[in-house]
């Protein structure tokens, strides 16, 4: 699912359209390959600028998207604070079809000289880079060095002259014309297929336009060129002439193919392809659709890169909790039958008689068995028959105490194992550093992390915030991140009136309908119910039982770990989650 470069060239004719005179308010960068300008402009307000580097979804687009603000900003930020505040954006524009992105600012320097200033975003997968380059194009900065290929001889370093990606050898699909397309079509491999020839032969082209225009040629992805006669080959033709003309006269419609209710790919064109197989759906702009497609695949890959550490200790724990648990739920099934034990002491007590020291073996009468039969009791020679006796009753008192030490135990390890996955479920709805930190800080607190070694990092203690969600009808709702923060919530921030929300028996974020001291309305209660339900395990489900209660019926118990609470007189809804619902109601 790459930005190809007629995408591209959609996604600046928007921005160029808003952004045109729009000036740098403030400059922060979210994560490594993430830089946000937040721009005032003349028609459409405040609005923040997302310029992504990251090798996966390369991309540049206004976003909505709460993205963290670190308190340390990189050493790139600050660079660009320093060259850019204030700065005024004159206009985007791209090297002829390539994914290079060229932002021009007009900027004061240190004089109050007015000079230009380039910002370059290089969206090309696995070579991604963002370039800040000074009025003679040198390279004032980059996210990525490099010292030099020495096929394509560019060096990414501070000081050097920017010299623009190798050019792919590929024929540009917007500039050729009937004749020279023909001439193309006509010298192509009989045998080959016609999206492959496409994309083998023209640049700018994604696999999904070139699958495209083979399918409305042809009536099928993967049709061959000898299958399509000239009538088929004369509407290859005519596809890639419509093309041209939709990319030219900047009549682009941003479009979202959707596969099993998941996004999968976009583009700028409607998509027929699929017929009924998906969900095809048109998107008002460029900004919109893009921000809403890589909104929970960047949320996941940025919490996974940042959170690496977290998800390998927190998931060894769990791993090792579930195994020792399983041991234990062994030995107690072998605790089961001690019983036994007990009687078979009794059967060797009544047959003192006719035992003596020395034997292995006791053949008597089972008088536990209803028909009496005959059993054959192992016994230690080296004991007497007293001993032997008193082993079994032994044996029977020890599998007893251990059956109530194993009860306890497990119980202790199954609160153990739910605590170890809620901080996975944790880890997932983290949004940033800030969230991170705190969670380090809970599993410092419960012991799975050492604490830091010096004092002044031992005093820091990151703070974030929960989400903040306001109703249909007007009605605030908290959701907790993390379990330091559902604590909070619950334990020490919601009234005893508020009404507490959880997933019944399903790990998830507690969730607290502030009522004001008033009685709330359906309405609240079942979108509340739904963000429950949402911020939770049971997120890809449906029909989620979702337990609410007044928060006076929440406690707290005694040494619990951090999230883990009890309640009483609840009632249960059965809801589905609803991430569009949570979109529309979050604060931002």
């Amino acid at each position: 699912m790459p930005l190809d470069a007629l995408c591209l060239s959609g996604v600046i004719h928007e921005l160029n359209t808003s952004l045109a005179g729009a000036r740098v308010d403030k400059i922060y960068q979210p994560g490594r390959d993430e830089v946000v300008l937040a721009l005032r402009t003349q028609n459409t307000g405040n609005v923040r600028l997302l310029l992504s580097a990251s090798p996966p979804h390369p991309r540049l687009h206004l976003t909505t998207l709460p993205l963290e603000n670190p308190e340390k900003p990189p050493m790139f930020c600050m660079l660009l604070r320093k060259h850019m505040s204030g700065a005024r954006l004159l206009e985007i524009v791209q090297t002829p079809l390539e994914r290079v992105a060229v932002l021009r600012f007009e900027a004061l320097n240190e004089l109050g000289d007015r000079v230009e200033r380039k910002l370059v975003l290089e969206a090309i997968s696995h070579k991604t880079n963002l370039l800040l380059l000074d009025g003679e194009g040198r390279i004032l900065d980059c996210i990525r060095h490099t010292g030099g290929d020495v096929t394509a001889g560019r060096i990414l370093q501070p000081g050097m002259f920017y010299r623009l990606p190798p050019r792919i050898d590929k024929e540009n699909p917007l500039t050729a014309d009937r004749e020279k397309l023909e001439a193309l079509l006509s010298a192509a491999p009989e045998e080959a297929q016609a999206d492959r020839w496409l994309l083998d032969t023209f640049g700018g082209l994604s696999p999904l336009v070139c699958r495209e225009l083979a399918h409305r040629a042809g009536g099928s992805t993967d049709i061959r060129l000898n299958a399509l006669g000239p009538e088929g080959r004369g509407r290859l033709l005519d596809r890639l002439t419509e093309l041209q003309n939709i990319v030219m006269e900047n009549r682009f419609t941003p479009t979202v193919v959707s596969l099993d209710g998941r996004p999968k790919d976009f583009t700028f064109l409607p998509v027929e392809q699929y017929g009924g197989a998906a969900e095809i759906t048109a998107w008002p702009g460029f900004s919109p659709l893009l921000d809403a497609f890589f909104e929970q695949r960047e949320r996941q890959d940025r919490v996974k890169q940042k959170g690496q550490d977290l998800i390998k200790l927190v998931t060894n724990a769990r791993d090792r909790t579930a195994r020792k648990l399983g041991n234990q739920e062994k030995e107690l099934a072998a605790t089961k039958d001690r019983d036994r034990l007990r009687q078979l002491g009794d059967i060797v007590t009544s047959n003192f008689y006719q035992m003596e020291k020395g034997m292995a073996r006791l053949r008597a009468a089972d008088f536990y068995d209803p028909e009496g039969k005959e059993i054959e009791i192992k016994l230690d020679p080296l004991l007497t028959p007293q001993q032997n006796a008193a082993k079994y009753y032994k044996d029977y008192n020890r599998a007893k105490k251990a059956e109530e030490m194993l009860t306890i135990q497990l119980e202790k390890g199954r609160q153990e194992l739910d605590y170890l996955n809620s901080v996975l479920e944790n880890i997932s709805l983290a949004e940033g550093e800030r969230d991170l930190t705190e969670i380090r800080q809970e599993l410092t607190d419960t012991g799975y992390l050492r604490r830091p070694g010096k004092a002044k990092d031992r005093g820091r203690r990151a703070v974030s915030k929960p989400m903040e969600f306001i109703s249909t009808t007007g009605l605030r709702i908290s959701v907790g991140k993390n379990n330091s923060q559902n604590d909070l919530l619950t334990c020490r921030l919601a009234g005893k009136g508020d009404i507490w929300f959880h997933t019944q028996k399903i790990h998830g974020s507690h969730v607290i309908l502030w009522t004001e001291g008033g009685q709330p309305d359906l309405q609240s209660l079942n979108e509340a119910a739904v963000l429950a339900a949402w911020f939770s395990q049971a997120r890809d489900s449906s029909k989620v039982p979702v337990d609410y209660t007044p928060v006076r019926y929440v406690k707290k118990p005694g040494g619990a770990r951090p999230g883990m609470v009890i309640y009483t007189t609840y009632e249960t809804a059965q809801v589905t989650p609803d991430g569009e619902l949570a979109k529309r109601l979050r604060v931002k």
